[in-house]
């Protein structure tokens, strides 16, 4: 069997550019050449969210790829429909998230559909946006996935989403890997001296928010919550780790307005590979609020530096935190429940059986090569040999 990838990777950023990397990297290890075709550029400059859509890891995540295709240039559309042809594949992989990638994923795929024996397998991140999922959103997903031959998704959430997209459709799930490569164990004086870089006192619990800030991920309900999780833990210390791509001070003041600002440091930049270990092994537990979402990959993120995870009954995200075994999931939106959770973990000493299932699940599941058989299965339910 032969398979070629589209996505980003290096020298892009994100947690995409990290999981095209790992799964070529394992599609590889498999056996498989795996040719991986990326970007010249992934946005022009005015759609980039954040500083930079670069990444900026002394230490980064690398895989030898061809840098072909400009989503805004159609000339480079044929010129990797014309070298994904040249290679003869099986499986041509494409990746999907927003709606922004509709015309040239559209016209890719329509020409290696037209002109070769290949089968599109779409691996669709987020069927509609986070921030969307309206007719419009729905009417360009369902332009471009109509031309796969098999769509995987990551949540049942995006699987029943597809299903009323494209009734007929092949659709199979596979949850996130774990992101466990990007581990590095540092001593814990590095850990002691960012605490006291924060002004984060020695024995006060701490919270951790990671990733990019943006309105679906509910920081305002957890901050609501701090106000609740001093009354009973009055050192409890909420740090706000990654980019932000609307205004800090929105949740600046919403702190200060619940008397929280002094129990919140922000920390707004995003974090390179080799700078993660210390903010994962300072923290007690990783919490994700979320409003809405399909999976997240900070839930494996945090799974591979050892932390449980306390977050919310949306998409998937309950199917990989599993409530009472290696984090607790409530509902959204519910500060009240939120703040009654963090407090349950602490007073009830959750972390050390919490900690010891996230340890036992990072060897028995979530594996890239699980993905990689996934992806094998599905070849060949649509006919693929080899």
């Amino acid at each position: 069997m032969r398979i070629s990838v589209v996505g980003p990777t290096y020298p892009f950023r994100g947690g995409i550019a990290h999981y095209t990397t790992f799964m070529v990297r394992q599609l590889r290890a498999a056996g498989y050449a795996a040719p991986l075709y990326s970007f010249t550029r992934q946005y022009p400059r005015w759609l980039v969210g954040g500083r930079s859509d670069r990444d900026p890891s002394s230490s980064p995540l690398r895989v030898d790829c061809e840098y072909i295709l400009d989503p805004i240039n159609p000339f480079t559309w044929w010129q990797l429909y014309r070298r994904v042809r040249a290679d003869h594949p099986d499986v041509l992989i494409l990746q999907w998230w927003v709606p922004y990638w509709t015309p040239c994923l559209t016209v890719i795929s329509s020409l290696i559909k037209r002109n070769t024996m290949t089968k599109i397998m779409f691996i669709c991140h987020n069927v509609v946006p986070h921030e969307g999922g309206g007719v419009i959103d729905r009417r360009l997903a369902l332009t471009v996935l109509r031309l796969g031959d098999a769509l995987l998704v990551h949540s049942e959430q995006d699987r029943y989403r597809l299903l009323a997209l494209l009734p007929n459709a092949r659709v199979i799930k596979a949850q996130i890997p774990s992101y466990s490569e990007l581990v590095r164990h540092d001593d814990s004086s590095r850990v002691a001296a960012l605490r006291r870089d924060l002004g984060i006192a020695e024995h006060a619990p701490v919270l951790l928010f990671f990733g990019f800030v943006r309105p679906y991920k509910g920081l305002e309900y957890l901050i609501q919550a701090m106000a609740r999780v001093r009354e009973r833990l009055p050192d409890a210390h909420l740090l706000v780790v990654g980019e932000f791509w609307t205004s800090p001070e929105f949740y600046q003041r919403y702190a200060s307005e619940f008397g929280v600002a002094q129990a919140m440091t922000v920390v707004n930049r995003y974090v390179p590979n080799e700078d993660l270990q210390p903010y994962f092994d300072l923290a007690d537990v990783v919490v994700l609020p979320y409003v809405s979402a399909t999976q997240s990959a900070v839930v494996q993120l945090a799974f591979g530096f050892g932390k449980p995870v306390i977050t919310t009954r949306v998409g998937g995200l309950y199917e990989v935190v599993e409530d009472g075994v290696n984090g607790l999931v409530v509902p959204p939106q519910d500060e009240g429940a939120l703040a009654e959770a963090i407090i349950r973990y602490f007073s009830e000493d959750l972390a050390a059986p919490f900690c010891a299932n996230v340890a036992a699940q990072a060897v028995t599941g979530f594996s890239w090569q699980e993905l990689v058989t996934t992806i094998e299965h599905a070849a060949r339910d649509l006919g693929v040999r080899g």
